[in-house]
């Protein structure tokens, strides 16, 4: 699903130039959950946004669901996107949009399904992230953990191959953190969904197949055990 080697990122020019990622090399196979962790500003969602076709590579090798980023044009990264899930931190919700049609928007990505369809499968996610109750209600009206739900059932309503998420338990409280955790590492099982997830949450390490730890823009990886002794 994702393979990278020798990738580099600079932010800035000449003296002001600074690089935040540094010869990272990552493997993520289909069906795996690979968390992220590291201290704020050591590159994690930067490495994110180039995995998520975001960002044009500047420097090294990423291949996403069988696609080269390195020298990919405008128009191949969006289309590569549309076979990715996204969460970040920012919600990005249609404020003139209900839940509901927020979520309506990620199904519309999916080929072949009429307004019916596409409009179930969104209340279907909602309902999984404990939000059949909010169907109609604008952003404005929701609180900050219940705006991340629908975020996050916006992204699984595409049925992505890949998921990225920054943060997704950061505005949850425990039990819906732990909810939303599983709730994705069932997608990764179910569909061979590969799952890379940037977290600071010492409460969901134990769903990852994987922990890879970055600090100054280099990955190192970290073992499983550190999951059981911080859950």
């Amino acid at each position: 699903m994702v393979e990278i080697s020798g990738l580099c990122h600079s932010y800035g020019k000449g003296t002001m130039r600074r690089q935040v990622i540094q010869n990272v090399g990552l493997r993520i196979d289909p069906g795996e959950v690979v968390l992220l962790t590291g201290p704020s500003g050591c590159g994690k969602t930067t490495l994110l946004t180039l995995v998520g076709a975001l960002r044009q590579v500047q420097e090294g090798h990423v291949r996403v669901l069988g696609q080269a980023l390195e020298n990919s044009g405008r128009g191949e990264r969006q289309r590569l996107r549309r076979r990715i899930g996204m969460i970040f931190q920012g919600h990005n919700l249609l404020r003139c949009l209900t839940a509901e049609q927020n979520v309506q928007m990620g199904a519309d990505l999916l080929p072949g399904l009429g307004y019916r369809a596409r409009r179930d499968q969104a209340r279907e996610w909602l309902r999984a992230v404990g939000l059949g109750d909010h169907l109609g209600k604008l952003p404005h009206d929701l609180s900050g953990g219940q705006k991340q739900r629908v975020a996050i059932a916006r992204a699984l309503a595409t049925h992505p191959r890949l998921l990225l998420a920054d943060e997704p338990t950061a505005a949850l409280d425990s039990q819906s953190g732990r909810e939303v955790v599983e709730l994705l590492k069932r997608l990764a099982r179910e569909q061979q969904c590969a799952v890379l997830m940037v977290t600071h949450d010492p409460r969901i390490l134990d769903v990852a197949d994987r922990l890879v730890k970055m600090e100054d823009g280099r990955l190192s990886s970290a073992p499983l055990a550190i999951a059981a002794t911080a859950h």
